[in-house]
């Protein structure tokens, strides 16, 4: 990383000076290798008392030479992958509320972009055979990439973790959820 450019090494602190709430698992992880000429990547895991256990990546590209579709240098990438319950997943408007997750988080957390775009999928899977007694699962992904306007990125990567917190169902900081029992 001493060889990595200025901006890029400025961006990349940007991220590591975010600190995930306690339900939330962050860590650096090593990056896809040929997207762009410097990757930085970040994973997160929530578990716990959280409505579904959810994962994600948040991954930072620099490219000095600001390819066309990105409108900049610098390019997030974020991939969320959460479990949901069989009634959520017959929601027709998730996602629509699945988006709406991600640029709530963005805008809540002040940060700045340009040329945001992505897909929101639920997938349903039903299990045969030897994988039987797994029974059905349903999930919901989200993959999106936007272009950050400078390099002061902890708002993105705030926005990353509170996008990984609704995913999850957990409460905003500072609220305590009632779970109802059987």
């Amino acid at each position: 990383m001493t060889h990595a450019p200025e901006l890029f090494r400025e961006a990349v602190a940007a991220l590591e000076a975010v600190r995930p709430r306690s339900e939330v698992t962050l860590e650096s992880v090593r990056a896809p290798q040929r997207l762009a000429p410097w990757a930085y990547a970040l994973s997160c895991d929530v578990t716990g008392e959280v409505d579904v256990p959810a994962t994600g990546r948040l991954v930072l590209l620099h490219d000095p030479e600001g390819p066309e579709a990105w409108r900049g240098v610098l390019r997030l990438v974020v991939y969320v992958r959460a479990g949901l319950d069989r009634e959520l997943a017959s929601d027709p408007f998730l996602p629509t509320v699945g988006w709406s997750w991600l640029t709530d988080a963005l805008e809540c957390s002040g940060a700045s972009w340009t040329a945001l775009g992505g897909t929101v999928t639920e997938t349903s899977s039903a299990r045969f055979g030897e994988l039987a007694d797994q029974g059905r699962s349903d999930d919901l992904e989200l993959r999106a990439s936007w272009t950050p306007t400078d390099a002061k990125l902890q708002p993105h990567g705030e926005a990353f973790l509170q996008l990984m917190s609704s995913v999850a169902g957990l409460p905003p900081v500072g609220v305590t959820a009632f779970r109802q029992t059987s």
